[in-house]
This record gives C-alpha cells, sequence and structure tokens, in this order.
C-alpha cells in the first residue's frame, strides 16, 4: 500500500462509524443512499464519541441543565448539537428532542439564538454553527431554522458580521461560521438571503486572513470538534465549498495545511475543547477528523 492507500484504509476502519460515514462521502464522493454509507451513518450513534454523547441527554432533549444551554462549555445543549453533526450522526429521537429543545429555550421569537439570558448576546459565530448544524441534520426545511436565516440576514445587512449585533467589530470567525452555514444549504433554497450572506462572508475573510502576530491563536491549531471559534483549516475549508478555493490567500492557508501533515500521510489533532462528554483522540496524535477535514481541501 501507498501511504495515502494506508490512510483511507485507517479512515475506513469499521470501529469508528462516524470516520468511515464521513471518508465515504467527503473523499470518495459515495452518495447518501450508497449501502455501505447508509450502514456507516446507522451505526454511528452506537459508538462513540457519539454514543457517550448520546448517553449524556437528558430525556427532555437538553444535556447538564434545563433553560439556555451553551455553559458550560462544553457540555451544555448548544455544543452537543453541533459536535453530533460534525460526526455525521443522522435525524433520530434524541437528536429531535435536542434540536426542539433548542428551539424552546435558546431562541428568540425574531429567530436568534441566544448565548445567555442577555438580550444583544446573540453571537454571529453561533448562529452561523446553529444554522450549520441544522441545515446538516436535516432541518433545513423548519420554519424556525427559516427565521434564522431571515434575522441573520437582516443582522448583517445592519450591522455586517459582527461578534454580535450590539455594535462589536467585524468577527473573522463569525464569517467563517456563516460561510459554513451557507454552504451547507441545498441549492433549492439558496435565497437571495442566503446567497448575500455567502458573499460577505467570503469577502471579509479573504480581505482579513488570519496572520499570527495579531490574531488569536486558536487560528494556529487544528481543532476538533469545532465550536465557537475556527481553525485556518475551517478558513480554507468554507471557501473552498464557497468556490474561492483558487484566490491566492486560499493558496497560502493550502500550504500551511500541507506543512502540518504528519510522516504517514495523517494530520494531527493539536486542540480540542476542554470538558467534554466525549473524546475526540489525543492532542499531538494522528487524527481521523482532522485527517478528513485535511484531505478533503488538499491537492
Amino acid at each position: 500500500m501507498s501511504p495515502s492507500e494506508k490512510v483511507l484504509a485507517w479512515l475506513l476502519e469499521p470501529g469508528n462509524p462516524s470516520s468511515r460515514y464521513l471518508a465515504l462521502t467527503q473523499l470518495l464522493d459515495r452518495p447518501e443512499e450508497d449501502p455501505e454509507v447508509l450502514a456507516a451513518q446507522a451505526a454511528i450513534p452506537r459508538a462513540n464519541p457519539a454514543r457517550d454523547i448520546l448517553l449524556a441527554q437528558y430525556p427532555q432533549g437538553y444535556w447538564m441543565h434545563p433553560g439556555i444551554g451553551t455553559s458550560p462549555r462544553y457540555r451544555a445543549t448548544i455544543w452537543q448539537i453541533l459536535f453530533l453533526a460534525q460526526l455525521g450522526v443522522d435525524r433520530n429521537a434524541a437528536v429531535d428532542r435536542a434540536v426542539e429543545y433548542l428551539f424552546e429555550e435558546n431562541q428568540r421569537e425574531d429567530g436568534a439564538f441566544r448565548a445567555s439570558k442577555e438580550a444583544g448576546d446573540t453571537p454571529a459565530c453561533l448562529n452561523g454553527s446553529l444554522l450549520w448544524a441544522l441545515e446538516t441534520l436535516g432541518w433545513g426545511d423548519a420554519e424556525d431554522v427559516r427565521l434564522a436565516w431571515s434575522w441573520l440576514a437582516q443582522t448583517v445587512e445592519d450591522y455586517g458580521l459582527r461578534a454580535t449585533y450590539a455594535g462589536e467589530r467585524a468577527c473573522p470567525w463569525g464569517a467563517v461560521k456563516v460561510l459554513w452555514a451557507t454552504n451547507a444549504v441545498a441549492e433549492r433554497r439558496r435565497t437571495p438571503e442566503v446567497r448575500m450572506l455567502s458573499q460577505t462572508a467570503a469577502e471579509l475573510l479573504l480581505r482579513h486572513p488570519p496572520h499570527p502576530a495579531r490574531d488569536d491563536p486558536r487560528w494556529f491549531h487544528l481543532t476538533f470538534p469545532l465550536a465557537h471559534s475556527a481553525d485556518l483549516l475551517q478558513w480554507l475549508t468554507v471557501l473552498v465549498d464557497a468556490g474561492c478555493g483558487d484566490d491566492g490567500r486560499a493558496s497560502r492557508v493550502r500550504s500551511w495545511v500541507a506543512g502540518k501533515r504528519l510522516p504517514d500521510g495523517s494530520w494531527p489533532l493539536e486542540r480540542t475543547p476542554g470538558k467534554r462528554w466525549a473524546d475526540f483522540g489525543a492532542v499531538g496524535k494522528a487524527n481521523k477528523w482532522v485527517t478528513i477535514r485535511a484531505l478533503a481541501v488538499s491537492d
């Protein structure tokens, strides 16, 4: 086997159905109705880390405590929805209970998702991440999701991509998460609002690529699962998925990602959110989810 074949065989191991499902669909372009894809996705909730996350869920649909579900990081409700979506979990009763609880407790009447009880605490990074998760989990046609998109579009039109609509400076993490979300929208539902959000986010990211001399160090550590912050690999991925991968600024980040590759052809986990319900791998070691993310945008 060549190194690439060895890495692919490692990613496709049945003992990690999440990695297997993501490799089949994102690297091998297998359709969702492929029998191997269906079997892998069906097995994800029964295997860790998804299993440990789901075991910690209360019957009502929340994690940790009832009410607004962002605290504590990263064991509260919102983060579990986001993490399960990144693992490739399909809609099931537990996921549906969590999403319905999210709508009931974390969403305002105007569609915005709240990070806390504070009136203006509706960060673009949180709203973009949740919209990506909801689209990915099959909730894109829900009226609550439509309201969230409308709120986000109006907010960006009025204030730009700031950390919150209350008036902070433009937020590159928020732009990454918004573009992440718009990329997940099915073509039949790509409204003018969604297209505007996509263009606005992509332009901001290309104008202000992260730089180690001025930006948060979390940008420069390969991360899984992704939460409110972003890494450079996510910055690159959302731009590639939006059709901006040939831009010279994206090419420089692609070289940075390539430089992180380990001798065996995999990529390491360099950062993971703390205090999680589940284990996503050891920091400093080869990681299947990070490797899939990197291979998906590699030449």
